[in-house]
């Protein structure tokens, strides 16, 4: 029988995403955003969680404005919202990047004088341009907006990048002090500078367009936003098989983990090319309603084992949840939020 006619096995690993809370997070940033609107980091392919599961939702949720970081990433989008929505926060790197803008009608975010002139030979028009206040790593610096190049622009939004928004940091203070002094300097429609962590900091970092990603997707970059921001990503893994440990067994690669006492353990469908790193391995568990069962042994490409002694009813087949509570898991893994959602891995798609 050709493949094609062989209907697709049921996976053992699946990612759910919460559309009801995506929806309301993005309404709820909106709203924290005060007389701002919020747009949506959407890169990464929504920050791992998928673009066709997640960019439907932020628009019928009322976002308008979307990034991506790479032209590559503008296409999966297009299905979904206009071409003008889109904005390319690395610019036109190259002179294909320009011709790649007007030929689709996303819109570059120019991010240095070479970019500024580029844009400009290529015929100009809508862009949004990027100031460094302080991250020192994409925008232009204060002193060169005053090039002549930078007034021939059409800039829609001024923009800036919070560096230490999650942390109470002087730094931010300063970088809001810098991005207020540059707006004088460039002629343009609306203003940005806030990102997840920095509408939380206040309606001052909000100006006219706030720029949330990781909050959107049940991140918690800062306290206030815990009790508001909703969980999104939840996964699944199969148990695939069971077996019986006796006193002194060895476990996984590198005889880890030895059995103290007779056991039982389950072999699961999940492993670091799913996203699922190393050194989450070690003190996490997963769970099955209200049991806990431990991660025994190091963390493989395709699978981990788990003790069952909490569980001794489950088999091949069954799912286990895999805790996706960002906060919690970047604290007990060491690994960043952004991280946990960011290195999923395509099997889960």
């Amino acid at each position: 029988m050709p493949l094609a006619e062989v209907s697709a096995p049921e996976p053992t690993l699946r990612l759910r995403v919460d559309k009801d809370a995506l929806a309301h997070n993005w309404r709820a940033l909106d709203r924290l955003s005060g007389d701002a609107s919020a747009g949506a980091a959407v890169k990464a392919n929504c920050y791992g969680l998928g673009v066709d599961a997640c960019v439907p939702v932020l628009r019928d949720a009322g976002c308008e404005a979307f990034f991506v970081a790479h032209w590559s990433e503008v296409g999966a989008l297009l299905p979904h919202v206009e071409s003008t929505q889109i904005a390319v926060l690395h610019g036109p790197v190259r002179d294909k990047d320009v011709a790649l803008a007007k030929a689709i009608g996303a819109v570059p975010v120019l991010n240095s004088l070479s970019q500024v002139q580029r844009w400009n030979s290529g015929g100009g028009g809508r862009c949004h341009l990027m100031v460094d206040t302080g991250i020192n790593r994409l925008g232009l610096s204060a002193n060169e907006l005053g090039d002549p190049s930078v007034a021939k622009l059409e800039v829609d939004i001024l923009m800036s990048h919070l560096a230490c928004a999650d942390e109470d940091s002087a730094m931010n203070g300063r970088q809001l002090s810098a991005f207020r002094d540059c707006l004088p300097l460039v002629t343009h429609r609306r203003t940005s500078l806030a990102n997840s962590a920095g509408i939380a900091l206040g309606s001052e970092y909000s100006f006219d367009l706030t720029r949330p990603g990781l909050a959107l997707y049940g991140g918690i970059p800062r306290a206030q936003l815990a009790d508001t921001i909703r969980q999104v990503a939840y996964i699944d893994a199969a148990i695939m098989q069971t077996r019986t440990l006796s006193a002194g067994d060895a476990v996984g690669y590198n005889g880890e983990f030895i059995a103290q006492r007779p056991m039982r353990a389950g072999t699961v469908s999940l492993g670091y090319a799913d996203g699922f790193l190393r050194n989450r391995g070690p003190g996490t568990s997963l769970l099955h309603g209200e049991a806990s069962l431990p991660i025994i042994g190091k963390v493989s490409m395709d699978m981990i084992i788990v003790d069952l002694t909490d569980a001794p009813e489950l088999g091949e087949g069954d799912w286990l949840e895999v805790p996706m509570g960002l906060r919690d898991a970047a604290q007990q893994s060491g690994l960043s939020q952004y991280e946990l959602l960011t290195v999923l891995g395509s099997r889960l798609r």
